[in-house]
């Protein structure tokens, strides 16, 4: 009995680390993300060496 204990304990723990890495490393799937994705695309493709701006609804501040 309870070498079959061990391995549910070792199954269930196994499930929940899987549903974490899952959860932790999905894509995103909101309409801002998806704009935001389709802009980093047009900034790798954009001709010259300097990157478009990003849109200013989206300006983040950066802290130093």
């Amino acid at each position: 009995m309870s070498n079959l204990l061990y391995l549910v304990i070792a199954l269930g723990g196994s499930v929940v680390g899987s549903l974490v890495l899952w959860a932790r490393h999905r894509k995103p799937t909101s309409m801002e993300s998806g704009i935001d994705e389709f802009h980093r695309g047009l900034r790798a493709l954009a001709p010259g060496g300097e990157p478009a701006p990003a849109p200013t609804w989206r300006r983040r501040r950066r802290v130093h």
